[in-house]
């Protein structure tokens, strides 16, 4: 039984002709699945529907060619042809009772069209926003037209399909309606520009177009960027943002409100807290009497109950936390809010689209083969005569693979050498803006600790003959991976012989020992090859304790791969902030007494910087130790009862925690299987 002060979460509500069933909504968001990959799409949606979210909205869909954003994979409602794929959604989705709502979009200058061809559309003529050689047109009065016709026939389609709610979509920096509303994107001198009435003409008209369309027996829904976080040089919530939801107060069934662009709508758990947007979209709902939306990465019950009760918000929006756990309605519901899987904020879901590949998840390693692989997040079919497990590490990957085996039945014995549970995310978690990803650790944790199934050892460094002597029939090796000291990375592909390992510390020291592993009175210069996060924080937490650092890498800015995450600028904000000198496009040369040498990657010019330090971050090398031994002695195992040693996670091949986690989960859906099934296939013709 749920506790009762949650009963607000759970109170139907009217939007227009239709009513959400409860008050979780999952706000539009991409997948990296969209029209290329519609069952998996559908599959997917359909489990949030069944986790209890009361409206399950698909990603954005582009409503004509001129708006192709390939090689993105979004969804697409062009014509008729693709009303089938979408319908998958909506009937995955009504299954369970709930609401489907599709986000209808123009993307105006944010589009270069690359597939279709067609000339890039927007309210001047400018230079388009991806870096693409190509301008848009400035939309002449028959432009203009077709774009409203367009979109009136999406929204007939999007009914066809069998869509509850219809968005009018002006956010994230992205949209041609936002691009109109916007002074420095609309240099017009007709009706259409100049006066913020004149600006605002062409979204109330689509507004009305789409009311007049399908909004008899489909609620009509506005999402608007209220705020650019670019001061008098965008949408303000306290300026015209202000104006904008004054003017259309009740035009819509319902608002949808968050900051833009994107990397501002979806800060990162290191740059922002649950419930960041609340000062910029909490004006809304005393404007309108209609139901308001709108998100922070909420994934707690009782910041939920103060956010309606305050008044702030009608329904609980997510994008994030609803990928994280497709079922945290139902865990409310049901009494069990403490087995919630919570959002780390890592961004890892984002990466999917921007890589144009299904999404993954650092928390939930279901995401994307619920269709590929049948797998649901919450149940795993039990074994029917399971043998027991043995899993010596007890890092992400060795955590997941026992959580998941103890739901198939199989009794397991999770041994960690050290004294502490979580392997890296243990230490990264303690990294400066690092701290929710202990989540990866602790839901997994409390789960294990709760049943007589799972045999927990801490300070239990297992050697072969332990092993051995066990007599336990499957084995997982899940003993991680070691940051390398050698410079070895994308950049230098063998070891520099050159650096002095007396002054060089690794992210591993630094992680385990904290700053008083660094001399005093010294500098320090990180180099950064693998270009993801952990440099930077690493270069935070360096400088933060008073420490003259510079930061080089051979790429051009600071974390490149973080752009993937959306944090890249204000990563390099933040060292920049910090007084950190950044050398860009530069290697490792040479290493003497208190100077590094490094050189430039274009000119091959050589410079020295001042180095009493170095600390490498260039790629990491698996502990693999305990599995050799194991395998010089393959012909005790039959001997000594055992079936098979595996390897999983850093271990076996280094990468994302993602990736540990996934491959955990895996290790334990194929566990002891002999014949493993093939994933199914959407990229492939069937005749």
């Amino acid at each position: 039984m749920r506790d009762p002060k949650y009963d607000i979460l759970f109170e139907p509500v009217k939007i227009g002709p239709v009513t959400a069933p409860n008050r979780f909504y999952q706000v539009p968001h991409c997948t990296g699945m969209g029209y290329r990959y519609p069952r998996t799409e559908a599959r997917f949606r359909g489990i949030k529907a069944e986790g209890g979210w009361g409206v399950v909205s698909t990603q954005e869909s582009e409503i004509h060619p001129s708006t192709d954003i390939t090689p993105a994979n979004e969804a697409r409602i062009w014509d008729e042809r693709d009303i089938p794929a979408l319908q998958l959604m909506t009937d995955a989705v009504h299954e369970h009772g709930s609401l489907a709502a599709i986000q209808l979009v123009h993307n105006g200058l944010h589009t270069s069209n690359r597939y279709s061809r067609c000339s890039p559309l927007g309210p001047s003529a400018q230079a388009v926003i991806p870096e693409d050689p190509i301008q848009a047109r400035a939309m002449s009065k028959a432009d203009i037209a077709e774009f409203r016709r367009w979109h009136r026939q999406a929204a007939l389609r999007g009914r066809e399909a069998g869509f509850d709610i219809i968005y009018v979509y002006a956010g994230h920096d992205m949209t041609l309606l936002q691009h109109f509303l916007l002074q420095r994107y609309n240099h017009r001198s007709d009706e259409y520009g100049g006066s913020l009435e004149n600006r605002l003409r062409l979204f109330r008209e689509v507004l009305a177009d789409t009311k007049d369309a399908v909004g008899d027996t489909c609620a009509i829904a506005v999402r608007l960027a209220v705020d650019e976080l670019l001061g008098n040089d965008g949408l303000q919530h306290d300026g015209e943002a202000r104006e904008i939801v004054e003017a259309l107060a009740e035009e819509p069934d319902l608002w949808d409100v968050n900051i833009s662009d994107w990397s501002n709508d979806s800060q990162s758990s290191r740059f922002s807290e649950e419930g960041y947007q609340e000062p910029y979209t909490g004006f809304v709902k005393s404007l309108t009497t209609k139901p308001v939306v709108g998100v922070g990465r909420y994934t707690s019950p009782d910041t939920m109950v103060r956010v309606l009760k305050s008044g702030l918000l009608d329904f609980i929006g997510a994008a994030r936390p609803s990928i994280a756990d497709p079922f945290l309605p139902k865990k409310i519901e049901t009494g069990r809010p403490e087995s919630i899987r919570e959002c780390i904020g890592c961004n890892i879901c984002i990466t999917g689209d921007n890589t144009n590949v299904p999404m993954r998840c650092t928390q939930n390693p279901v995401v994307g083969e619920e269709w590929r692989r049948d797998w649901h997040p919450e149940y795993i079919p039990t074994l029917a005569d399971p043998e027991p497990c043995l899993i010596v590490g007890g890092g992400p990957a060795g955590l997941e693979a026992a959580r998941a085996l103890t739901q198939r039945g199989v009794h397991v014995t999770l041994s960690e050498a050290t004294d502490y549970w979580g392997g890296r995310v243990h230490l990264e978690s303690r990294l400066p803006g690092l701290a929710t990803w202990s989540r990866v650790r602790d839901s997994r944790l409390w789960q294990l600790q709760q049943l007589a199934s799972a045999e927990l050892y801490l300070q239990s460094r297992l050697t072969a003959d332990n092993i051995l002597e066990s007599g336990i029939a499957h084995v997982a090796i899940a003993t991680g991976a070691k940051w390398r000291r050698d410079g070895v990375g994308r950049a230098h592909r063998l070891p520099l012989a050159f650096l002095d390992q007396q002054r060089v510390i690794s992210p591993d020291d630094l992680m385990s020992q904290g700053i008083c592993c660094i001399a005093k009175n010294t500098s320090v210069v990180i180099f950064d090859d693998d270009r993801f996060y952990l440099a930077s924080v690493l270069a935070e937490l360096v400088a933060s304790s008073g420490v003259k650092t510079t930061f080089v890498t051979p790429s051009a800015i600071v974390a490149p791969w973080s752009d993937n995450t959306l944090e890249q600028e204000r990563i390099q904000k933040r060292l920049i902030e910090l007084d950190i000198e950044i050398i860009p496009s530069h290697t490792l040369s040479d290493m003497s007494t208190g100077t590094l040498t490094i050189q430039c990657g274009y000119s091959g010019r050589l410079r020295e910087i001042p180095c009493g330090q170095l600390l490498p971050v260039t790629s990491r090398t698996p502990d693999n130790t305990l599995w050799t031994a194991l395998n010089d002695r393959r012909n005790q195992w039959q001997d000594s009862g055992i079936r098979t040693v595996t390897r999983i996670g850093d271990c076996h091949t280094p990468g994302l925690i993602a990736t540990s986690c996934y491959s955990g989960h895996q290790y334990a859906r194929e566990y002891a299987a002999t014949d493993k099934p093939q994933p199914l296939r959407e990229d492939i013709i069937l005749q």
